[in-house]
């Protein structure tokens, strides 16, 4: 690969975080207005559609497709498809738009869980600094889920007993996205063309298929059309296709680096767009968990396979 390249794969990264940063907060006005499995099963089955047929109806791309190996399309279209409905369930299922901002944080693990996951899943070398960082993440969503009503042990609990689902849904999240994110790349890296319109749309099927489980009443209005035609094409669609190629070709320490960014753009954009006050709680806790992914950053050093072979630059929801 040469250095423009990269460069490019790289740049990519950094449009999918800004795209993804405006996830929450429209996701959960179309919650609020489709119902948490017919908001997300159209959005995914709209963009998985729109996205394969332009893959299909390309010779190069259905040729692409043959050369992928079976892991990446079976095991990261797996991973893939569990991050999309720990998501939804986590966004959807939330008490409150307060209670959003808080599994929004807990989503946004996945930066330091990333960078932690490429040692031993890509060989990467991780100095002192991980350790700490990965606590200080996990002590910024201990506060954020305890924000409300104070911060301790009981509170703690007491919230967590009270909607476990949306939280554990979030780590879920967290955790699957950072095991996608290193798995491309260890899977994927040395190959042409991608396969995220499949999973977006084997995402939609899913979610699809968990909505006939449910009742949900869905009134489409103008704004839910609007909001989900820009979900469907920009942080589902173009965003994802963006973040592939950026875990593949990119590089992934740097991308993982900017992308300490998306708490705070998620949560200031969701608390505009949904008309929520910020406590100085959730932001010590956004901050913290910036704080954390930053750490990480710093701590984890690119695995380097040939000495005298050109960098290979490393991956890293």
């Amino acid at each position: 690969m040469t250095p423009r390249s990269t460069n490019l794969s790289t740049g990519l990264g950094f449009l999918a975080i800004a795209f993804w940063s405006t996830t929450v907060g429209v996701s959960r006005s179309l919650t609020e207005q489709l119902g948490t499995f017919t908001s997300a099963a159209c959005i995914y089955c709209l963009a998985g559609a729109l996205g394969s047929a332009v893959l299909l109806a390309r010779k190069a791309g259905r040729a692409e497709l043959r050369r992928l190996p079976r892991l990446y399309l079976l095991g990261c279209g797996g991973i893939f498809v569990a991050y999309m409905v720990c998501l939804y369930v986590a966004v959807g299922l939330a008490a409150s738009r307060q209670q959003v901002l808080e599994v929004a944080l807990i989503n946004y693990l996945w930066p330091s869980l990333t960078l932690a996951l490429s040692v031993p899943l890509l060989g990467n070398r991780a100095r002192i600094g991980l350790a700490p960082g990965v606590v200080a993440a996990v002590a910024g969503i201990f506060i954020a889920m305890a924000q409300s009503t104070g911060f301790d042990w009981q509170t703690f609990t007491q919230n967590l007993r009270a909607g476990a689902v949306p939280y554990v849904a979030a780590l879920g999240a967290a955790v699957t996205w950072a095991l996608y994110s290193n798995l491309t790349r260890r899977w994927a890296s040395t190959v042409k063309g991608g396969a995220v319109p499949l999973f977006l749309l084997a995402s939609g099927v899913v979610l699809g298929l968990l909505r006939a489980t449910v009742t949900e009443d869905a009134a489409p209005t103008a704004r839910s059309v609007g909001e989900l035609l820009y979900m469907a094409v920009f942080p589902a669609l173009i965003a994802y296709v963006m973040w592939d190629v950026a875990m593949r070709r990119g590089n992934m320490v740097l991308v993982a680096a900017a992308s300490y960014l998306t708490p705070l753009l998620s949560v200031a954009i969701g608390a505009v767009y949904l008309g929520i006050p910020l406590t100085a709680r959730l932001w010590l806790a956004c901050a913290l968990v910036i704080a954390g992914a930053v750490t990480c950053k710093l701590s984890v050093v690119e695995h380097q396979p040939h000495a005298a072979a050109e960098p290979m630059p490393v991956d890293g929801g």
